[in-house]
């Protein structure tokens, strides 16, 4: 038969076709054969109706007598009618070679077959004479070519059927597979809704009828002008006939010879391959049906039923789908066989919504075919092909294909764990594992400079993690375990994108919290402690690897050559350890609602209790580290990390707000950490006063707890306890008296339930909420009856200890903490100033040695700035005073809090403030150091810039002396304070508006200055970057604001890139010319806007 691999020609269809040169004049034109078709398959002109139309299915309505009578016509006009004469020898050759068609066509009781059989002759002619034009190029060529004018399209070619012609080849194979196909199929093989037709010839035709017509059909397949539209529409019949024949029983087969059904079963491969294989899985999937016919639910009684697939065709589907998916790009097939049916669109939508279906595609891939001898050769066939699906591009099915991609490798990974991280997750991971320190690459071999993950493969390789992992959302064992392989590196590439502008630093972030959540606590602690750099838990970048900004917004990963400078060598190394610390801290900010914040910070805590015993016994032993090698690597390891505890612990204390503790088990936790760290290391020598200071934190924290600032229950108590024991070694051991006495008192209350709560209790939890004593007596100045003291205790007033020459041994205390003070400030103001006891108080507790209690004072005073208290704003200049001293204290809390009450201040009264600002932000107090002086103009800075936040437009009064302060600032020799001034020199663009007026000329030449001659990086990097600021908030009006300037600024930029060798600054130039460029294109191309005016006419 002509279905073959390689089909061969109907006999005739060469000689008919002609050969070299000559016109295929015998053959009758494509006209005759198309007006023979839609002759036999004319409707019955009936009233109202046309005759020469036949509109979609009315073959379907044509009765026995229609039938009969256009047969009778055709051959009536094939016999007499001129020019008819070639069809009818061409016909009569076709039928000649395929006797059953002759048969049926001549025989008159059956009017459908021999309709069938009529149709399938006409349309072996039309093949042949396709054929034949299209074997005469030469001819066809020449005459199609001579009107063809310059610039023309090209002509068809001879056997390309016309829009009319096409349709009417459309009907003609649907009356044709409708008439000679669908008849002779049993119940249940290749059948559509409704009831099961019965076949109109006795059974022992029906199989030799079958085949007569499935191998012409086959046949013309073949064609690309009749198979198109024959595949397209009737795959699925033609595929019933197909396996009915080759595969079905025998029963259905009579009349078929082995020979033709073998010819059958090659046929069905060949047909399958050569179809498009989505469409080629949907129809074996049709054919297959469903494996059970459920109950039908109410309302649906009326629906037709399906007939149940035989079971040898449920086989038989089920082995070639096997196959299909076996091939190469087979599982990209299956899914878009199954998924492609919703057409697009809205359809699409509905499709990945629908989870049901994605997870039974997903089911589909993860199970092994029977057909595939080895799992394993099954998953290395299988599982590219499923990676792959993560990469597709089409946004109406990417979200289809994601989810499969996701599922498949989620059910693979549970069900065969081995070989799902061998095929799947390793090749997922590959890139980061390719430079991950444990690599078996040998990256010491590779020259610098060497590409080893490119941009487009560091991206893909990321977004793939989010989507298997995030997205996927299962935390097994298997996907933790391999994706903490390469955590390391995807933490590293989020230290490399929070420094750069880069698209990645979401997806990593979203990654390492998603890890952090899903994991077990101790893993979680053991995995920040290895970003930390504190054990080796975590497989952090290869030393010789460094990332690279890509230029689409990603990273590429290099080999980096060798730092031979060991001071170099060193810097790099410091940097990027505190950019690691950094960004370890950024990252804990997002983990403090589930407490993995305030763990890691006591488990910080604890390890700086080691640090400390182990300090303390290295000062006991003056033994110098061992002569080997090994010891004295080991001793230098052993600093290394206690230089990293101490980092990130001072980086935690700074960074980590007030709510990284999230129950009182945490609380507990950090005092007992601290407490421990006192017993062991008693403060003494230079950190002394610091240690004290965390003491008295932690034990007026326990203090506050006890006295109702948290509300405690039973089981908060019970979790108090484990601090008892340490409170009475602390009371044993400790050398402060005080501290001693603040122990012991605070183990009684926590054994009796706070029942019995000492005096001591309730003033160090006043000191530490920044409260008026509630429990001890007030000496007579006001003064809190507990404050925190030099020596880390606490001095409590008692009831039977108070007297009259407590204010002034509190006076010369204060004067003495004066005198030693780090900030040096000058002394509180005296107790006859006419102020009222408690903004006295307020006043002289301003002034305190310790942090907490003078951070709660400025505070405290900024309450009563911000309430507008009386007493309050008629000591503002006295305030002030307090505020701007306490600015260039060095403790963060104090100085932020002193910030505050300075900005408040400014903001209620701008006109006699902020010319005193304006003034020491320029000129700094005399006898400080320059470094100091520095320090304190940027802190005054913020203020400042905090100050223009509030007064809103009320800023425009002030623009000009504040853009000459920070011109002034951009001038001075202290480049962190350069970067500062022209920073906010920035933010003050924005709050006016970028309204600057008559001082644009003196901006924008400052800025040019700056960024092509300063000698720091920082520096030129800050000015560009306002430059950026300014194109991109002016926009459209760039080109009028900046209208004398902005050539100057476009010189710069283009500078900028050319010359500048710090890469950031070449980046911040490179976004100020892409938004110099789109505001140009904006102004010079404006958008075309279609819009309809109506004018009324009066």
């Amino acid at each position: 038969m002509a279905a073959e691999s390689r089909a061969p020609p109907l006999r005739g269809g060469p000689e008919m076709a002609g050969g070299g040169e000559r016109q295929p004049e015998p053959g009758p034109e494509l006209e005759r054969v198309v007006e023979a078709l839609e002759l036999l398959l004319r409707p019955p002109a009936g009233p109202g109706e046309r005759g020469d139309a036949a509109g979609p299915g009315s073959e379907g309505a044509l009765r026995p007598e229609t039938l009969r009578g256009n047969a009778a016509a055709l051959e009536e006009r094939l016999r007499r009618a001129p020019g008819w004469a070639a069809l009818r020898g061409l016909r009569d050759a076709v039928l000649a070679r395929a006797p059953a068609l002759a048969a049926g066509a001549t025989g008159e009781a059956e009017p459908g077959w021999a309709a069938a059989c009529g149709l399938l002759a006409l349309l072996l002619c039309l093949k042949e004479r396709l054929a034949a034009l299209a074997a005469a190029p030469a001819a066809r060529g020449a005459g199609a070519g001579a009107g063809a004018g310059p610039g023309a399209a090209p002509p068809p070619s001879a056997d390309t059927l016309s829009v009319a012609q096409g349709r009417a080849v459309g009907r003609a194979l649907r009356a044709a597979v409708g008439l000679g196909l669908v008849p002779y199929l049993p119940p249940g093989v290749g059948q559509r809704p409704g009831p099961p037709a019965p076949p109109p010839s006795p059974p022992a035709t029906c199989g030799a009828r079958l085949h007569a017509a499935t191998a012409t059909l086959a046949e013309l397949a073949q064609h690309p002008a009749l198979g198109g539209p024959l595949l397209a529409r009737h795959l699925g019949l033609l595929l019933a006939g197909l396996c009915l024949l080759g595969y079905g029983p025998a029963a259905h087969s009579e009349g078929v010879t082995e020979a033709e059904r073998a010819r059958c079963r090659e046929t069905l491969r060949h047909v399958l391959d050569r179809v498009y294989q989505p469409l080629a899985v949907r129809e074996l999937l049709i054919l297959q049906g469903r494996p059970k016919q459920s109950p039908p639910s109410p309302g649906e009684e009326t629906k037709p039923a399906l007939v149940r697939a035989p079971a040898w065709l449920r086989r038989l589907c089920g082995q070639l789908l096997s196959e299909r998916l076996m091939r190469p790009s087979g599982v990209q097939a299956v899914v878009r066989g199954i998924m492609e049916g919703t057409g697009g669109g809205a359809g699409a939508e509905a499709a990945a919504v629908d989870w049901r279906k994605c997870d039974a595609v997903a089911k589909i891939l993860a199970s092994c075919p029977q057909q595939c001898l080895s799992l394993e050769d099954y998953y290395r066939l299988v599982c590219p092909q499923i990676l792959d699906l993560l990469h597709i591009q089409d946004k109406l099915t990417a979200r289809q294909f994601q989810r499969v991609a996701t599922t498949t490798l989620l059910t693979m990974a549970k069900e065969h764990p081995q070989l799902a991280e061998k095929h799947l997750l390793q090749p997922l991971l590959a890139p980061l594992l390719r430079c991950s320190e444990t690599a078996e690459l040998a990256v010491e071999d590779l020259s610098a400079g060497t590409v080893l993950v490119t941009e487009a493969e560091l991206g893909s390789c990321v977004e793939d993690v989010l989507k298997v992992y995030v997205v996927g959302n299962d935390s097994s064992s298997l996907l933790l375990g391999s994706l903490q392989s390469v955590l390391g590196v995807v933490f590293s590439l989020y230290s490399f994108a929070k420094q750069n502008v880069s698209y990645l630093r979401s997806p990593c972030q979203e990654i390492l919290l998603w890890f952090l959540e899903k994991s077990e606590r101790e893993v979680s602690l053991a995995v920040l402690e290895g970003f930390a750099g504190l054990n080796s838990s975590v497989h952090a970048l290869h030393p010789r690897c460094r990332f690279r900004a890509g230029s689409e917004g990603g990273a590429s990963i290099a080999v980096e050559e060798t730092i031979s400078d060991e001071d170099e060598a060193l810097y790099q190394k410091v940097s990027s350890e505190q950019c690691r610390v950094e960004s370890l801290v950024e990252l804990l900010s997002h983990c403090q609602e589930s407490g993995l914040a305030g763990d890691f910070f006591i488990r910080c805590l604890k390890a700086l209790t080691c640090v400390a015993a182990e300090d303390e016994a290295a000062s006991n032993s003056a033994a110098a580290p061992g002569g080997s090698l090994l010891e004295l690597e080991q001793y230098h390891a052993g600093q290394r990390r206690k230089v990293l505890v101490l980092q990130l612990v001072a980086t935690l204390c700074e960074s980590v707000s007030d709510t990284v503790f999230t129950n009182v088990a945490q609380v507990e936790e950090f005092v007992a950490a601290t407490l421990q760290r006192a017993c062991v290391s008693p403060a003494r020598g230079p950190g002394a006063a610091a240690e004290a200071q965390t003491l008295a934190m932690a034990m007026g924290l326990v203090a506050a707890m006890l006295s109702g600032a948290v509300q405690l229950q039973s089981s908060d108590f019970a979790v108090l306890k484990r601090l008892v024991p340490l409170l009475e070694e602390l009371s044993r051991t400790y050398p402060e008296p005080l501290t001693q006495e603040l122990a012991t008192d605070l183990r009684i209350a926590i054994c009796t339930h706070g029942a019995f709560s000492p005096g001591t209790v309730g003033a160090a939890a006043d000191g530490v909420l920044g409260k008026k004593p509630g429990t001890g007596v007030q000496s007579p100045t006001g003064n809190p009856g507990g404050t925190p003291c030099p020596g880390g205790g606490w001095a409590p007033s008692r009831h039977s200890r108070s007297s009259p020459s407590a204010p002034r041994e509190r006076s010369e205390e204060q004067s003495a903490s004066h005198e030693t003070g780090t900030a040096g400030p000058t002394p509180a103001p005296c107790a006859d100033s006419p102020a009222p006891a408690g903004l006295q108080e307020l006043l002289v507790s301003a002034y305190d040695c310790q942090p907490p209690g003078r951070a709660a004072a400025l505070r405290r005073l900024s309450s009563l700035i911000m309430q507008r208290d009386p007493e309050a704003l008629r000591l503002q200049e006295k305030i002030l005073q307090v505020f701007l001293e306490n600015v260039q204290h060095e403790d963060a809390f104090v100085y932020l809090s002193a910030i505050q009450g300075v900005a408040l201040l400014s903001s209620e009264y701008p006109e006699r403030i902020l010319p005193v600002l304006l003034a020491r932000y320029g000129c700094p107090a005399r006898g400080m150091e320059d470094t100091t002086a520095a320090i304190t103009r940027m802190k005054l800075g913020e203020v400042l810039m905090r100050v223009t936040r509030a007064l809103g437009d009320m800023v425009f009064k002030h623009r000009e002396p504040l853009v000459q302060a920070f011109l002034r600032g951009a001038r001075d020799p202290d480049g962190a304070l350069r970067a500062s001034s022209l920073s906010n020199l920035g933010e003050l663009c924005q709050r006016l508006g970028f309204q600057l007026g008559s001082i644009v000329q003196e901006v924008t030449s400052c800025l040019t200055a700056i960024a092509k001659t300063d000698p720091e990086a920082e520096v030129r990097r800050a000015a560009v970057h306002v430059v950026v600021l300014l194109l991109r908030g002016l926009s459209e009006k760039a080109t009028e604001v900046l209208r004398d300037v902005l050539r100057d600024l476009y010189r710069l930029l283009k500078h900028v890139v050319a010359a500048e060798p710090d890469g950031a600054t070449v980046l911040h130039a490179q976004l100020a010319l892409e938004e110099l460029d789109a505001v140009m294109r904006r102004v010079l191309f404006p958008p075309q806007v279609l819009e309809k005016k109506i004018v009324v006419l009066p």
